[in-house]
């Protein structure tokens, strides 16, 4: 470990410094007008519960996130500048705050690592001698072919510090990196860090933590509450200055003095000797499969009623799932689960009201007040209606929420909603409390308080508590604890007989010997494995120089890399993108078909006559027409056509042979439905056309052809669509419609699920520029877009019959153009979105509406007036739907079609200017 530094340091020596810093999220102060100096050569930790503020200023430090108010000098210059965030990138590597937040699950170990190295513009050689090296120093070696996805919270660490050291920074933000992982894996980071530390002298590194035991180690210590600054100093210092015996304890006494009035330290007085020995909760052999995964492996203890029972492991490792088993919340694969010696049934109510549940999460309703919160739980476990208001007042006071109860959820700080949560889990008077890591985040005064609460209802109320957590001195409180990993108990015992056991002078190294004894390993000092880490290095000019270009190949196929395996390990994504177009081909083709053809009718025929037999079959003679058993009378009539079954009923009348016989004016009545207007004028004109070319044929048939002469004809031809179907016009059509709306919809995707899931961290602190980002985005995209319209125009020609007269390089090249706009669309609409299901409905609404509207898919563009008209004049689908339709009817070549390559052509650098402008390099 380097020397401390102390609070005195030179100011030469700073790696960062802040001046009135200040951020807000909305009405939420995160960061009030913090000045500090943070030292350089050296590790400082950022201190603090949840919500102080720790992993804002680090994101500050970092340039990842804008800044509001202040000023922020990292490295020698202003990380609000563009300019120098840029010049500086390189020589900083943040990881954020989560496990694995800024890995890809689905990518190996190894391309993990190397898609850091090509955003950082190194070749394949340099790439591949980095990641061995870092690889072999951090003992992932062995699984550089498993996915992130199946790391352990300790490996997607170790995994994550690769990435972020695979460019040598001189400058390593770490927020919270050992969050929900063991022990074990918690020792093996830090002792990797000092390790990597010696083999970079000067390489400074910034760390947020809230386990105060690791805050020991750290050189330099700031301590943070409420987005200020408590104190700054070496770990000894604050100790000295404030009289403490550990960092918990000198914590609390650095917070303001309403904050720690009243704070004593937690004692839980040991369980009476009276206490009944009945057993409140059993798993006997208990496991959880998922598919192939053995998520909870043969899991068997007993707690007492009464009892505080902990449950210790690391993220991943069963807790959650066994507690959800305990609970009747899942089904166990095998093995049973009792309570109160009666087998857990999810439906049995009686069982599920001997229980309270707190989950992990926040899982209360945020748009009810606490007061309503409580009543409606209240309420889900049947308690008697008289009942409730009393119940609801007596958690108030026992749980300190009265002057809380018209708050929403959301506004109260975290220490009381961690009581609410534990209110409301208490309200229906349960025998067993479940608690699922209850007070992480928390405040060690607020953990403190929860805790007394803890202790009042194991010894007062007799409750049986069976709660997890990440921290020793918890569960050093409890009477027995179970230390579980990788699905399996390890050992279940008092605090005290665990440390016995293994003659460990503290909880944690007792629970250490246990995982490396469960592992088969112990980890040794790597000393000659520290060099490989960081071996590999380059000058400094030749970093520089490549991360300083404006566009680097490299950069830009790194997303494009990572992209395309994405969707080669997501098989079901480019299927659904190419299977889904034909489906929506057959759907739209067929549903806009316009051709009425087959069309059923019936005839109420009243004459009954040769002639009126005859003139119904003239109508059944024509392809047209489909005739159906004759009508009986008007009520008949009604229910066919309002069920559907006709579509035209033709009305004759008495008398209606004899009119014509006799020349005199002859009527029918034809009812026609007209619940599709268009549809219903087609009948309307077929019917008036079959009616008049028979009563010609009579006419001659009486008096022969002189009663025609003077009859003109007038011989109508149409051209590229002879037989005048509508498919042949609709169909190449809806080719640029789903050439639009998918494409589109898979480009605005995959950029806002990266926000979604935190990784578009990586793009805003690297060297990446705009539109390297959006290219290597696309990339993959128009290439499953050009596939897609081979597919199409196959479906088209072969399926639909749709003759294909053109050029066939004419339509691919306008086809191509055409999906780098549709995806340069979505790119574009990326840049506003931040949710997949507002990028999908969004999406939609702006491609769909105005391509089906205005593009000439049914209306020709030159009838349009007003807005409709400008719409259409510069939306793309316009054009692209005229060389389509061209290219399969009417044989045109480029020469033709040369107006419509020109907007496309236009619209694409427009597009991606657009979404590079508008598309955001830093958080807020």
């Amino acid at each position: 470990m380097t020397d401390r530094v102390s609070e005195e340091a030179p100011s030469s020596a700073h790696v960062a410094r802040l001046e009135g810093v200040g951020l807000s999220y909305g009405k939420t102060r995160a960061l009030d007008g913090i000045t500090l100096d943070i030292p350089s050569g050296c590790m400082v930790g950022l201190i603090g519960p949840d919500g102080v503020g720790k992993s804002s200023l680090l994101s500050l430090i970092a340039g990842a996130r804008a800044l509001q108010e202040g000023r922020i000098n990292v490295l020698g210059g202003d990380i609000g500048n563009a300019v120098h965030r840029r010049l500086v990138s390189p020589r900083i590597a943040y990881m954020p705050q989560g496990l694995g937040k800024n890995l890809y699950p689905t990518l190996s170990v190894f391309e993990n690592v190397d898609f850091f190295g090509r955003l950082f513009g190194q070749d394949k050689e340099e790439r591949d001698r980095r990641i061995a090296g870092l690889l072999k120093g951090t003992g992932l070696a062995p699984f550089v072919d498993r996915p992130a996805g199946k790391l352990s919270g300790g490996m997607k660490q170790k995994l994550g510090l690769c990435c972020a050291l695979i460019h040598d920074p001189d400058l390593l933000i770490l927020d919270e990196p050992t969050t929900g992982v063991d022990p074990l894996s918690r020792r093996q980071f830090w002792e990797l860090i000092d390790e990597i530390r010696l083999g970079r002298a000067g390489m400074s590194v910034i760390v947020s933590t809230a386990y105060m035991e690791e805050a020991a180690r750290f050189d330099w210590l700031v301590a943070m509450d409420a987005g200020n600054v408590l104190a700054t100093d070496t770990a000894d210092e604050i100790l000295r200055r404030t009289g403490a015996p550990n960092l918990d304890a000198a914590f609390i006494a650095l917070l303001p003095e309403e904050k720690r009035a009243g704070h004593t330290e937690i004692v839980i007085p040991p369980r009476s000797a009276e206490a009944d020995g009945e057993i409140a909760i059993e798993a006997e052999h208990l496991t959880m499969r998922f598919g192939n995964f053995t998520a909870v492996d043969n899991v068997s203890f007993r707690i007492l009623r009464g009892e505080i029972f902990g449950f210790l492991g690391s993220n991943g490792c069963g807790k959650t799932t066994t507690m959800k088993m305990l609970t009747g919340l899942l089904p166990a694969s095998e093995g049973t689960a009792r309570l109160f010696g009666k087998d857990v049934d999810p439906n049995d109510i009686e069982i599920r009201r001997r229980v309270g549940y707190m989950s992990q999460a926040f899982s209360l309703y945020t748009e009810l007040t606490v007061q309503q919160n409580l009543e409606l739980h209240a309420r889900l476990f049947g308690m008697a209606s008289a009942a409730i208001p009393a119940r609801v007042r007596s958690m108030a006071e026992r749980f300190d929420l009265a002057g809380s109860m018209d708050a929403m959820p959301e506004a109260l700080p975290l220490g009381i909603r961690q009581r609410l949560s534990l209110a409301v889990a208490m309200v229906h008077s349960p025998e067993i409390l479940i608690l699922d890591e209850p007070t992480s985040g928390v405040d060690p005064v607020a953990r403190d308080n929860f805790w007394e609460i803890l202790s009042g209802l194991s010894r007062t109320d007799n409750v049986t508590i069976f709660v997890s957590t990440h921290f020793m001195n918890e569960a050093a409180l409890c009477d027995r604890i179970s230390f579980m990993h990788a699905g399996k108990v390890l050992v279940s015992d008092t605090p005290a007989a665990i440390m016995e056991k293994r003659a460990a002078a503290t909880l944690e190294e007792a629970f250490v010997a246990y995982l490396e004894e469960a592992i088969g390993e112990k980890e040794a000092a790597r000393e000659g494995e520290v060099i490989s880490v960081v071996e590999a290095t380059s000058s400094a000019a030749g970093v520089l120089e490549r991360t300083q270009r404006f566009f680097d190949p490299r950069r830009m196929f790194a997303y494009s890399n990572r992209e395309a395996l994405e969707l080669q390990r997501d098989p079901i994504r480019a299927t659904l993108a190419l299977v889904g177009s034909l489906i929506l081909m057959l759907v739209i083709g067929y549903g806009i078909n316009m051709d009425v053809e087959n069309l059923s009718f019936a005839v109420l025929d009243r004459d009954d006559t040769g002639i009126s037999r005859e003139y119904a079959l003239q109508i059944s003679g024509s392809r047209y027409f489909n005739e159906r058993p004759p009508i009986t009378d008007y009520d008949d009539m009604d229910r066919r056509m309002r069920n559907g079954e006709l579509s035209l009923a033709i009305e004759i009348p008495p008398g209606f042979g004899r009119d014509v016989a006799r020349g005199n004016r002859a009527e029918i009545s034809a009812w026609i439905d007209g619940a599709m207007p268009t549809r219903a004028e087609t009948v309307r004109g077929y019917v008036q056309g079959v009616h008049s070319a028979w009563l010609t044929q009579k006419t001659r048939q009486r008096y022969g052809e002189a009663a025609t002469i003077g009859d003109f004809q007038l011989a109508i031809r149409y051209r590229y669509n002879p037989d005048v179907r509508s498919l042949v016009a609709i169909v190449p059509a809806i080719i640029p419609i789903l050439l639009l709306m998918i494409p589109s919809m898979l480009a605005v995707l995959s950029v806002v699920r990266e926000k979604e899931l935190g990784s578009i961290i990586n793009f805003y602190v690297t060297p990446v520029t705009r539109i390297e980002f959006l290219l290597g985005k696309q990339i993959p995209y128009v290439l499953l877009a050009a596939f897609n319209v081979i597919l199409l125009t196959g479906f088209a020609i072969f399926i639909f019959r749709v003759p294909f007269t053109g050029s066939f390089l004419v339509f691919g090249t306008a086809a191509l153009l055409y999906v780098i706009v549709t995806t340069s669309m979505g790119l574009a609409i990326s840049t506003f979105v931040n949710s997949q299901i507002a990028a999908i409905f969004g999406t939609a609404l702006i491609t769909v509406v105005p391509a089906v509207q205005y593009s000439g898919l049914i209306d020709p563009v030159s009838s349009l007036h007003g807005f409709g008209a400008f719409i259409g004049n510069i939306f793309p689908t316009t054009y692209f739907v005229t060389i389509s339709r061209g290219s399969f009817s009417k044989a045109l070549d480029f020469g033709d079609l040369a107006g419509s390559f020109v907007p496309l052509i236009i619209a694409i650098p427009v597009l991606l200017g657009f979404g590079a402008a508008f598309l955001k390099k830093q958080a807020g």
